[in-house]
């Protein structure tokens, strides 16, 4: 858990506690941006993996290519 979820748990507990409706409404919102950070992280390690396994198929092509044997 990162620490905008941690601090919007706190912060909607918090306008729970003190009957502070904009204050649990924040930590509702802060609550939301940490978990579109989450998503927008993992979507960029999955590109990030797609990407290496791209570039390490294409590695493998090559070294397949270098021990053909050379026509004559």
């Amino acid at each position: 858990m990162d620490s905008d979820r941690i601090e919007s748990k706190a912060k909607e507990l918090e306008g729970k506690l003190t009957n502070d409706e904009s204050r649990e409404a924040e930590g509702r919102i802060q609550g939301k941006w940490g978990e579109l950070k989450d998503k927008a992280d993992d979507a960029w390690e999955d590109v990030k993996d797609k990407a290496e396994d791209v570039v390490d198929r294409g590695e493998d092509t090559a070294d397949e290519r270098d021990d053909a044997p050379t026509p004559r």
